[in-house]
């Protein structure tokens, strides 16, 4: 549970550069734009409010040069506190051209709570990732990690990937990249399904694109979350299905503003 509602508005886009160079060409987001989505959980066969997501954009200024910082909160209301309280503040700070520079995720999620924090910096073509878990009551974990391709965190994924083009994308194609967790960089797998029309509650239809993060255990493969990602300039999330040890979510997108491109992918209100 807390994996996935961390993982599920950070993944949902597409491939990343198979090296050090992490720089990228912005052509998606701008400072401003704030995105909140509905979060539901499936109880007993019924679907229930379970709370909100709200990720934002913001520009600022980082170690003397400008940058973009995205922060990502999502709470649980109290119908959902008494099952599993959820309290989720993720923070990243990027530059200018979308390189990685700082990750901090703060969660609190049933009697649990988590500090992680990651440091990026570059030299000789290596991406090297500083990294360290804060726990109550146990030791703090550090470590250190160097790579020839970009390490991405959890949110820098998604301000870097919504620029890229998937025209050339087959039905089935998986796209690799590693991850900073806190502890250490792990590998995850995301795959095309193709396009698909998803229509949300309020009645508003978009042409999308569909991914899905799986994880592979004792060689098999289980599907983690399906994503619905908007088909044009923005690539915005609007659909998010997960599936939990003990039953399923999902998140809808509820409200855009200061989006950077027209919303082309809507095809009927």
């Amino acid at each position: 549970m807390k994996k996935t509602i961390l993982i599920l508005l950070c993944t949902w886009f597409v491939a990343l550069a198979a090296n050090a160079q992490c720089a990228a060409k912005n052509e998606a987001i701008q400072a401003g734009e704030e995105l909140t989505y509905d979060l539901k959980f499936n109880w007993k066969f019924i679907w229930v409010g379970a709370g909100q997501a709200k990720l934002d954009m913001q520009a600022i200024t980082y170690q003397g040069k400008p940058c973009f910082r995205s922060s990502l909160i999502s709470v649980s209301n109290k119908q959902v506190d008494f099952f599993f309280k959820m309290r989720d503040t993720l923070t990243c700070i990027t530059s200018s051209r979308l390189e990685p520079l700082y990750f901090r995720k703060g969660a609190e999620e049933g009697d649990r709570y988590t500090v992680d924090e990651v440091w990026f910096s570059y030299k000789d073509d290596k991406c090297i990732a500083k990294q360290q878990r804060m726990r109550r009551g146990r030791d703090t974990v550090r470590s250190k990690e160097e790579s020839n391709e970009c390490i991405f965190d959890m949110l820098s994924i998604v301000m870097q990937a919504r620029s890229f083009d998937v025209d050339d994308y087959t039905v089935g194609q998986k796209i690799m990249f590693p991850m900073a967790t806190g502890t250490k960089v792990e590998e995850q797998t995301l795959i095309y399904r193709g396009k698909k029309n998803f229509k949300d509650e309020s009645g508003i239809k978009y042409r999308c694109l569909v991914f899905s993060l799986v994880e592979y255990k004792k060689g098999k493969e289980k599907e983690v979350i399906t994503f619905y990602i908007t088909d044009d300039k923005n690539h915005l999330p609007v659909r998010l299905d997960l599936y939990l040890n003990f039953g399923s979510a999902k998140a809808f997108l509820k409200e855009i503003k200061g989006n950077r491109h027209p919303m082309t992918s809507i095809i009927e209100k």
